[in-house]
């Protein structure tokens, strides 16, 4: 059981902001233990366009910049991975 107030105890995915952005925008996430975490940002048909972080990640919070300026506008999802943990948020870019 953890008890100390800096870890968090659980796994999240936080809405971007801001939202829409454009051209960045930050993603924030976080994870109750270290593992490997995967962050990846795919277009309205399903086609990756970014993989933003793909490695093991120290326990905590965590930000990523994510810049989407050779992006056209429109919706996207930030999706992340943690073990067998899977959350998934919806991003709109305007130009």
């Amino acid at each position: 059981e953890k008890n100390d107030p800096e870890l968090p105890d659980g796994f999240s995915l936080s809405q971007n902001f801001p939202n829409p952005f454009n051209p960045e925008t930050i993603i924030s996430y976080t994870i109750p233990d270290e593992g490997k975490v995967s962050l990846k940002i795919y277009d309205i048909l399903g086609t990756e366009v970014a993989a933003l972080v793909n490695e093991i990640k120290e326990a905590g919070n965590h930000r990523v910049v994510f810049n989407a300026s050779a992006l056209p506008s429109g919706i996207y999802f930030c999706k992340l991975e943690y073990g067998f943990n899977v959350k998934i948020k919806k991003m709109v870019f305007l130009k």
